[in-house]
């Protein structure tokens, strides 16, 4: 059986102005058009059978067997988060021809006058939030596309929680009808707003504090808001960042996290990643959420419980670090043991021999390959004229993984 070409081709904004006269001339010969509706109407005239799009699965069925001239009109560009990319991975490629558009996300930069080339582009368009909000914080400007669930709205108040209220908003409803509007905006303003359902959210970052005299990693300790006994110091979070091998997309809980210092440098050195600070203890949950503040740490959002209690709620951990355990390190264990992604690496620090024991007789019980490191640091400090050096306790770096099968 030969079978037609499918073609397919993006709509332009106004209509079918935006259609390039090739285009014209394939959907004009083609016995079938698919598309949504708003799409099928630009074509009233149309000779062959018009067909509404629906469950993506049917059409798979329907174009795999058709014999038909096919016609499939979508928004835009079809590559750009739209129906291409299920097409060729379930068809073969040499059937499809594609006819690209002006998308709406370049439409409404034009419209409101902001270069579009240094922005990230992400939708939430049937996909879940989480992910997209964490490359949102991450960048200077986003353009977003929305739906009926993952609202303006619901975007602006995960954005708040996290402390990133620092962007002008633009959003842009209805683009290309007569309806069309443009409303200019902050990330507070968008919680009042009514839009229609057809929008795209723009970002622009507007604040950002002055972060340039922070390092990435070996922030001085007395940049933190905490108290002496509480935070891992600068030389120990060297090692312990060092032991956890973080790359940018990953997922980190931070167990015990105190005043959140290693979950700030990770932050940092993975900009995309999603880090999760567990704590309770109310006073270091003023000092996490002064540093969150301070350093801008976008991508850490605070867990208030005492593990594993509030673990369950989490996305699985790519890494896990433990700075305390509150007497549970076997509950924590038990529950990363069954959590863990494949190849994650978990990292505890101990300051004393008992839990040093016990954090590593736990987790070789759980099979885990374990290493532990013994830092020991030593500064110098003045006395009279002369210099010495006044060691600290040494802390004990404690690496597991999970042998592979």
């Amino acid at each position: 059986m030969i079978q037609e070409k499918i073609y397919l081709v993006g709509a332009g904004i106004k209509g079918w102005e935006g259609f390039g006269s090739k285009a014209l001339e394939i959907i004009a010969k083609a016995e079938v058009l698919i598309g949504h509706q708003r799409h099928l109407d630009i074509f009233p005239d149309f000779a062959g059978e018009k067909m509404p799009l629906g469950d993506l699965p049917e059409l798979l069925e329907f174009l795999k067997k058709t014999e038909k001239g096919v016609v499939l009109l979508a928004s835009g560009d079809p590559n750009f988060f739209g129906i291409s990319r299920f097409l060729l991975r379930n068809l073969p490629k040499e059937r499809i021809e594609i006819f690209a558009n002006v998308t709406s996300m370049q439409y409404a930069f034009s419209r409101i006058k902001e270069p579009w080339d240094d922005a990230i582009f992400v939708s939430v368009h049937g996909r879940g939030m989480h992910q997209a909000v964490d490359k949102i914080v991450a960048s200077e400007k986003a353009c977003i596309l929305t739906d009926k669930v993952n609202t303006p709205a619901a975007i602006a108040t995960e954005l708040i929680e996290r402390g990133a209220e620092g962007y002008e908003a633009w959003l842009c409803e209805d683009l290309g009808m007569a309806s069309e509007k443009f409303t200019r905006t902050d990330v507070r303003g968008l919680l009042e707003l009514q839009p229609s359902d057809l929008n795209i959210l723009i970002l622009v970052k507007t604040y950002e504090p002055n972060l340039i005299q922070y390092p990435l990693i070996g922030i001085d300790d007395d940049e933190f808001h905490t108290s002496k006994k509480l935070i891992t110091k600068q030389e120990v979070r060297a090692v312990t960042l060092a032991k956890l091998q973080l790359q940018d997309d990953l997922v980190l809980w931070d167990i015990g996290a105190g005043s959140c210092s290693v979950s700030i440098e990770a932050s940092n050195l993975m900009p995309n990643g999603r880090i999760f600070a567990v704590e309770k203890n109310p006073q270091y949950i003023t000092f996490i959420n002064e540093n969150l503040k301070k350093f801008c740490a976008r991508n850490i959002k605070l867990v208030e419980a005492y593990a594993p209690e509030g673990l369950d709620d989490l996305p699985d951990p790519d890494r896990v670090f433990i700075g305390g355990a509150g007497g549970k390190l076997d509950e924590i264990i038990d529950t990363i043991a069954q959590r863990l992604k494949p190849e994650g690496v978990v990292v505890i620090n101990a300051v004393t021999l008992d839990t040093l024991t016990k954090a590593v007789e736990f987790l070789e019980d759980h099979g885990y390959a374990v290493e532990a490191t013994c830092v020991n640091i030593a500064k110098t400090r003045s006395l009279t004229e002369y210099k010495m050096f006044e060691a600290s306790n040494p802390v004990y770096v404690i690496t597991a993984r999970k042998d592979r099968e």
